[in-house]
């Protein structure tokens, strides 16, 4: 196949398909009975000039069949006075008249014949449209009802021009904002480890961020000397007692405080 037939048979295709889409079957059908009616009207129309034209041979026959009675009168008062001669010439004129009143019974026989045949036409065709019309509203009505069902069944499903930009728009806000919870969280994040300056006027808590970051080295110093304890390699931090024996501890504290005092001497005398 050659590139231009190749061309061709795309661009009927894409012609074919953009008119398929453009198509609406009940404008179609409106037009098909419009055509109808045009050539209802036309055949209508050819059977009232075929009429007409019978009744205009009609009075042509009316007139000859009078002028031919005149001339037979004639030639019989012709014939009374003694004038044999004019008798004979209202005689040929009256055989030139038969002979033009037979030629339009011939056309006139032809005329009506074809007058009826038209009308016969006229008939049928009037049948076949009121049946083309009663069909026309019928495929209209349903092709409107499965129209709307189709219309629900995709704006229920989804899958409709209007649903789907609905569906991309919702699909689009929700990305974006994930995305700007995303980016919230994560400059939290720097802002709390100091990785981004903080411009709203805190600069002061730097100090705060370096106390936090102290007591945070002092925090693993304590639980590293409270494991040190546990497992017997160096004595128990006070801050690393636990809160809830530490509170009976405390309370007999102050009896023993005589005992404690005389505590020292010994060391003092070492």
């Amino acid at each position: 196949m050659s590139v231009m037939k190749r061309l061709s048979m795309i661009f009927k295709s894409k012609a074919n398909k953009a008119l398929d889409k453009m198509e609406d079957p009940r404008e179609t059908l409106d037009y098909s009975y419009q055509r109808q009616l045009e050539l209802l009207q036309k055949v209508r129309r050819g059977v009232a000039d075929v009429a007409t034209s019978r009744k205009r041979v009609e009075l042509q026959m009316n007139g000859i069949d009078a002028q031919a009675k005149r001339y037979e009168e004639q030639g019989r008062k012709a014939l009374s006075v003694g004038r044999e001669d004019l008798a004979r010439e209202a005689l040929q004129r009256r055989s030139n008249l038969q002979t033009q009143m037979a030629d339009l019974k011939l056309q006139h026989d032809n005329l009506q014949a074809e007058e009826e045949k038209l009308t016969t036409a006229s008939q049928r065709l009037q049948a076949k449209v009121d049946a083309f019309r009663t069909k026309k509203e019928t495929i209209k009505a349903t092709y409107t009802a499965a129209e709307a069902q189709t219309r629900i069944n995709e704006a229920f499903s989804g899958i409709s021009e209007e649903m789907g930009d609905v569906g991309l728009a919702i699909q689009r806000a929700e990305d974006k904002t994930a995305q700007m919870q995303a980016r919230a969280g994560a400059i939290d994040e720097l802002l709390a480890s100091g990785a981004l300056d903080d411009f709203t006027g805190t600069r002061g808590d730097d100090i705060q961020a370096e106390l936090d970051r102290m007591g945070g080295g002092m925090d693993v110093e304590l639980e590293l000397a409270r494991m040190k304890a546990e497992l017997g390699q160096g004595p128990a931090p006070k801050s690393a007692i636990e809160p809830g024996p530490a509170q009976p501890a405390a309370q007999p504290q102050p009896q023993q405080a005589p005992q404690t005092q005389q505590l020292p001497h010994p060391g003092e005398g070492a």
